[in-house]
């Protein structure tokens, strides 16, 4: 399980997360939505322990992520937007890379290119990736240790419709098995078909916080959920004020 409880946190005087709080559960896809500066991204690298903050704390199975015993990766498999691999190495060799690191061998490399769908391009360098083809090279280095958990930072960014198809299929089967998928997009429409619960924030609150159908059954769809969530925030607000 991933508990996130009343993270705040700040750059200066700006607050990027307020009090956001909600847990991710076993078998269940946990979709983070919301725009480009809503928060997403910092609340990713919150939980896995690349930025701290000022108030309140994320775990994972009960513990920070530094916390986990000596090889986390085997508990959490993670791709995040913001990072990417050096443009010089193949898609093999970036896989490799990670794998020495974990004491993961090359059969396990090859075969999670081969999930993917990379395997035709595994000895091609990075730098002549599309963006699509770096998403889903990111994805197979989430999965190289088989993780009991996923998290992931807009993974279906510049995919087409067939990837994005794949992605949903292949992470619905992830978490068929018991497993755990925490992802954030800006692609609601997309999620709607993917995910089991949603969170969405605006501004660094949480606007929304639900089931996938009750949202559904509500307001006819994600995007309806999240403006009429938004707009009726900032309202209240107004109303406070």
């Amino acid at each position: 399980m991933i508990e996130i409880e009343n993270i705040k946190k700040k750059y200066g005087n700006k607050v990027v997360l307020d009090k956001v709080s909600f847990t991710a559960e076993k078998g269940q896809i946990t979709g983070v939505i919301g725009p480009n500066g809503s928060g997403k991204s910092t609340l990713m690298r919150i939980l896995l322990g690349l930025e701290t903050s000022q108030e309140g704390q994320a775990l994972i199975n009960k513990k920070k992520y530094m916390d986990l015993r000596e090889q986390p990766y085997n508990i959490v498999g993670s791709f995040l937007d913001s990072c990417s691999p050096n443009p010089s190495r193949t898609g093999v060799s970036h896989l490799r890379w990670i794998g020495l690191a974990c004491g993961i061998d090359k059969k396990r490399c090859l075969e999670c290119l081969e999930i993917v769908g990379l395997t035709g391009v595994g000895k091609k360098k990075i730098k002549d990736y599309s963006l699509g083809m770096k998403q889903r090279l990111g994805l197979a280095a989430a999965i190289l240790a088989d993780p009991q958990i996923l998290v992931l930072d807009e993974p279906i960014n510049g995919l087409d419709p067939e990837g994005i198809r794949w992605v949903r299929d292949f992470l619905k089967g992830f978490v068929n098995q018991g497993k755990l998928v925490l992802m954030s997009s800006h692609y609601m429409s997309e999620l709607e078909l993917t995910v089991d619960k949603v969170v969405a924030l605006s501004h660094g609150k949480i606007v929304l916080h639900s089931d996938r159908d009750t949202i559904i059954s509500e307001y006819g769809s994600f995007e309806n959920a999240y403006f009429d969530s938004t707009k009726t925030k900032k309202n209240g607000d107004a109303n406070v004020e």
